[in-house]
């Protein structure tokens, strides 16, 4: 039965390939996506229970593995999938009656959602670090196309930029995979058990010290330019800012969180054998991409830039809630990445809302969004509340868990993550309230009735699922956070 689940979460968002394959239109792929992401979903949900019943799950000598944690992540980044599905209908049909995509471009849109979801799924579920390197590496050239899909010359380069500083990072976090192997070389382990999880976190205590510090190190190095961590944050604000808007929330919502899981399997090892070693990493580069995030954040002119950068900040903060350590830190961590993964694709989702209506990214070319579209421009506003951590969302729940994990053994630098997370708050609370609450003005398109009530779903559902975050965490959700903290430590 968990077999016949884990197969589910990656298959079922393939229903948009086979719905662009077979040759339909926008709203074939649109539906086909929603259907294969909310599937997924249920299966995760599924699966999650099956876990939290059963405990950890292996097959094939460990290539498929799920645990509390495997559970966690499959669970947030399905839920992004779904979310992001559904925002495609409306998407797709728009462009499509405005003649802004052609069938091609439809199609090329259902085959690589499709695989870039089930790309991402798959990664979670093996316990094979060197098939979780191939899958990450995988996911690049599948999401790539989603990039350059609309063909402007800004898109292709964007593409191309993502392409290389992706499969850079990429290569360098494969040097840290085999730095691992090395570093079980004198385990009474056989070759091919010297990447799987259970086994090494099992005997991590024995892995050789040195070539562990170096597969650490790179390993952040290489996932972090995956999840945006400063400096290897470069291709982020172009290929999100290109990309259409569902894309986008896939690229920021899910495909981040599946790079910062795999630093999080290294992490685990690392503390095993060497204590605290790991916790200076992430606190500089996660320090490092707070400050730049919030920095570029200031008179952002496109906001699909903005909410990139806000995104830099975000995994910056779950890279300081990691170094923080601890139970707590650990779990400000875990509660902050499903908070922003639903947050951030809401955001995004929104965008593509704004972008239909007003044809633009340029923030001083739209205003006044909730007077003709108080739908999305509550959306915006609420969602720009929430993802800036006020209350009372589940971002504000999270950060202050944050907040009290730095308290306990790092007070100078809590008060340095405070000042800039009101950097950040001023920076993207002008430009979205503007956006939102200014005065009128923007040449307006509206879609017509039935996709303005497709397109507004996933905004009040995210929205809902962050208000409920904020104000009470589900005992199920809440387990699941405890029992990842208990697989990795």
């Amino acid at each position: 039965m968990t077999l016949m689940l884990v197969i589910l979460v990656c298959c079922l968002p393939l229903a948009g390939v086979i719905a662009a394959s077979a040759g339909m239109r926008a709203k074939g792929i649109g539906v086909a996506s929603a259907a294969g992401g909310t599937g997924a979903f249920a299966a995760a949900c599924a699966l999650a229970v099956r876990v939290l019943a059963d405990g950890s799950y292996a097959a094939g000598g460990g290539t498929v593995y799920i645990d509390p944690l495997s559970a966690f992540f499959v669970v947030t980044v399905s839920a992004v999938v779904a979310l992001a599905g559904i925002g495609s209908i409306s998407y797709l049909c728009v462009e499509e009656e405005r003649h802004a995509l052609s069938r091609l471009q439809l199609r090329l849109y259902g085959i690589s959602f499709g695989f870039f979801a089930s790309l991402m799924l798959a990664s979670l579920e093996t316990g094979n670090l060197g098939l979780l390197w191939v899958l990450i590496e995988a996911s690049t050239l599948a999401s790539a196309v989603l990039v350059a899909l609309e063909g402007r010359a800004t898109s292709l380069e964007a593409a191309w930029k993502y392409i290389i500083i992706s499969s850079f990072g990429v290569t360098i976090a494969l040097v840290g995979t085999l730095f691992l192997y090395y570093s079980a070389n004198e385990l009474r382990l056989s070759p091919d058990q010297r990447l799987i999880w259970p086994a090494l976190f099992g005997n991590a205590g024995a892995l050789e010290a040195a070539s562990l510090k170096l597969a650490f190190l790179l390993a952040v190095v290489g996932y972090g330019t995956k999840v945006g961590l400063a400096p290897m944050h470069t291709w982020l604000p172009d290929a999100h800012a290109e990309a259409p808007s569902p894309a986008s929330a896939m690229l920021s919502a899910a495909l981040l969180n599946t790079g910062m899981y795999a630093i999080i399997r290294f992490k685990a090892l690392t503390n095993a054998q060497l204590g605290s070693y790991g916790n200076g990493i992430l606190l500089v580069f996660g320090f490092a991409s707070i400050a730049i995030g919030a920095l570029f954040m200031v008179r952002r002119r496109n906001f699909k830039r903005l909410f990139a950068y806000s995104s830099v900040e975000h995994m910056g903060i779950i890279a300081v809630a990691l170094g923080f350590g601890g139970v707590l830190g650990i779990y400000g961590a875990l509660l902050h990445t499903i908070n922003h993964a639903i947050g951030k694709c809401m955001l995004f989702l929104t965008s593509g809302e704004v972008m239909l209506r007003y044809r633009t990214t340029i923030v001083n070319d739209i205003g006044g969004v909730m007077g003709p579209a108080p739908v999305v421009g509550t959306a915006l506003l609420l969602g720009s509340i929430a993802i800036l951590g006020s209350p009372p969302f589940g971002l504000f729940l999270s950060e202050f868990t944050i907040v009290r994990a730095g308290f306990t053994g790092h007070a100078g630098l809590t008060f340095l993550l405070l000042a800039l997370l009101v950097v950040a708050f001023v920076a993207f609370a002008y430009t979205t309230a503007s956006m939102a609450l200014g005065k009128e003005h923007g040449e307006l398109l509206l879609p017509s009735a039935p996709l303005r009530f497709i397109g507004g779903l996933p905004l009040v559902v995210g929205l809902l699922a962050l208000l409920l975050l904020g104000l009470w965490i589900p005992s199920g959700v809440n387990t699941l956070i405890l029992r990842s903290i208990g697989a990795i430590t």
